[in-house]
């Protein structure tokens, strides 16, 4: 396993490290504790030490696994969770100091941890973005203890933009993979020049840069591949990276006449581990066996000069008018 300093936080964590959205099954399906324990201990013993949740995974049972496996580890796990999802309705106004102090405390219960060694403001409304109070909170919980440091997650670069005038913001999760490429222009030297860690999310547009499927794979009712295609739950970049499923289809298969033969997983989680700006990729895993699959990125070639100007090229030829302007 490879280490990467995320930013100014100090910590020397993982490249390849673990999100935990369907840790504890496929989505939509009821939450398994054993399944969670197998996965997460799997990546420990694998060298992940940087484990990424959220108070909303599986309503708050994805925090108590960690928190539960963690504790029962003698290595050095730095946790990073996320607050703020939660709030009904999602909206700026629902954003208040007292609700997220009371998320952190939820969390921390959740964990039953002393402290959160990175806690992040889960994509909130724009205007959050703007507010100074929302991050002088942490500055306080940091004093009190509570936590160790402060991210944010977005869904539009210029939310990472404005979220670095806050010195107080130490790492940034974002969107980044073979079908989102904006980041690369207009974020990633500004995150260099403010010493700050990017955690690069949905790695594999759900899915689609597998190269798995196809015009006929089903999607359970559950399944945010199902329902959320149009942003009718959350933002639609979220679902296949914001990328129109049959349009994806079509890319991903100029994608593998680019690599022939390889397994398409691991070149796109390759390709974004050649950024030296990302501190770590969260591909997720629903078994064990997905945990170790993900780990044999650290034993290929990387991709060539030619190989990179080519994923390029499908991204501004198919994907990039459908998709950039967007976040």
């Amino acid at each position: 396993m490879n280490y990467r300093l995320l930013g100014k936080t100090g910590f020397n964590i993982s490249e390849v490290s673990l999100g935990t959205w369907q840790v504890g099954g496929k989505w939509g399906e009821k939450f398994d504790h054993s399944n969670a324990e197998k996965i997460l201990n799997s990546a420990i013993d694998n060298g992940i030490n940087f484990i990424d949740t959220a108070d909303v995974y599986g309503d708050g049972e994805s925090e108590k696994a960690v928190g539960n496996v963690v504790r029962s580890r003698s290595e050095e796990i730095f946790v990073a969770t996320k607050c703020g999802r939660k709030f009904s309705p999602h909206i700026n106004e629902s954003y208040t100091v007292e609700a997220l102090r009371k998320c952190v405390e939820y969390s921390l219960a959740n964990m039953k941890l002393d402290v959160i060694d990175l806690i992040q403001l889960h994509c909130p409304p724009t205007e959050v973005f703007y507010r100074d109070e929302i991050f002088e909170l942490f500055d306080r919980l940091k004093d009190e203890g509570k936590i160790r440091n402060l991210g944010v997650s977005i869904e539009k670069v210029s939310e990472g933009l404005q979220a670095m005038k806050y010195e107080n913001v130490t790492s940034i999760q974002f969107i980044f993979n073979m079908f989102r490429q904006k980041p690369i222009d207009e974020l990633f030297a500004a995150v260099k020049a403010n010493n700050v860690g990017l955690i690069a999310r949905v790695p594999l547009a759900s899915g689609l840069l597998t190269g798995k499927f196809s015009e006929t794979t089903n999607f359970g009712k559950d399944d945010h591949r199902f329902f959320n295609r149009n942003g009718e739950a959350f933002d639609k970049g979220e679902t296949f990276s914001g990328v129109d499923y049959q349009l994806g289809l079509e890319a991903v298969n100029d994608l593998k006449s680019i690599f022939p033969g390889q397994e398409l997983a691991l070149v796109a989680l390759k390709w974004i581990l050649q950024f030296n700006e990302i501190s770590c990729v969260i591909p997720g895993a629903s078994t064990p066996a997905q945990i170790e699959n993900n780990l044999k990125v650290e034993q290929i070639s990387d991709l060539t000069e030619d190989q990179m100007q080519a994923v390029k090229a499908v991204y501004e030829n198919k994907i990039k008018k459908y998709v950039h302007h967007l976040w």
